[in-house]
């Protein structure tokens, strides 16, 4: 089927005005970009001039259609990107700063939709496998990077005046209030794990201490009880100790 071109007759059907197969178009897509052929067919390497605009359509479509209905077709798209960010040329193309496209996505960490969110914290944490080389990127696009990271593992009580000070306002802002749980474990844990690839290097950590990202986690492990999820701060907890205990 990726041979035969069927990416590019999906997507040329998919934004046909009258399309009404929307739903089994993207379920489609998922299924061609679990294979690496359907992944570089997607992401049009081959063609220099359309590199990227496939990707660049679907992004706009999962941005645009959040929570509007509760039967949305293009929250599937959040598995797309998930299977296009497996590999390093799906990597950059999402990092890519001209692009934006990390940063949309992003946007979409606190939907309502469990689908959408898996999509959104399963392609953050393949990305920040590029953080050794891609970490300026990651970093350029903070304001939404560490909401998105820091949220889901920052537990359930409401944080002081004074903790709240030494974050960011879009982080200290909601912290200083009640919040709704994270209701799926895999969550934490892959955002925890993204954590733990950016603060491997020496700039993702100075930038992680910056927001008071230490406090954040401490007192969210305090409030675990998952031992997978708690497995995974742990994991983080030891490079932080280590990364304080070299810069003495």
């Amino acid at each position: 089927m990726v041979e035969m071109g069927m990416i590019k007759t999906a997507m040329d059907v998919l934004y046909k005005p009258d399309s009404s197969i929307t739903r089994l178009l993207v379920m489609l897509l998922v299924n061609l970009t679990q294979l690496d052929s359907g992944i570089v067919s997607m992401l049009q390497i081959e063609d220099e001039k359309m590199q990227g605009l496939f990707v660049m359509k679907l992004v706009r479509s999962f941005c645009r259609s959040s929570d509007e209905t509760r039967d949305d077709p293009f929250d599937h798209v959040g598995s797309i990107l998930v299977n296009i960010s497996k590999k390093e040329a799906g990597r950059k193309m999402l990092l890519d700063s001209k692009r934006g496209l990390l940063k949309q996505i992003l946007r979409q960490f606190d939907s309502t939709s469990p689908l959408r969110k898996k999509g959104v914290f399963g392609t953050l944490r393949n990305c920040c496998f590029e953080a050794e080389n891609q970490l300026q990127n990651l970093l350029l696009i903070s304001e939404f990077l560490w909401p998105a990271l820091l949220l889901p593992v920052a537990g359930k009580r409401i944080y002081s005046e004074e903790d709240a000070s030494k974050m960011p306002l879009e982080l200290g802002n909601v912290l200083s209030f009640e919040r709704e749980p994270w209701d799926d474990p895999e969550i934490p844990v892959e955002a925890l794990e993204s954590i733990y690839l950016i603060t491997v290097q020496e700039a993702g950590l100075r930038a992680f201490w910056s927001v008071n990202g230490p406090r954040i986690l401490q007192f969210g492990y305090e409030d675990e009880e998952d031992p997978k999820v708690m497995e995974a701060y742990e994991l983080v907890g030891s490079l932080l100790v280590h990364g304080s205990e070299t810069s003495k």
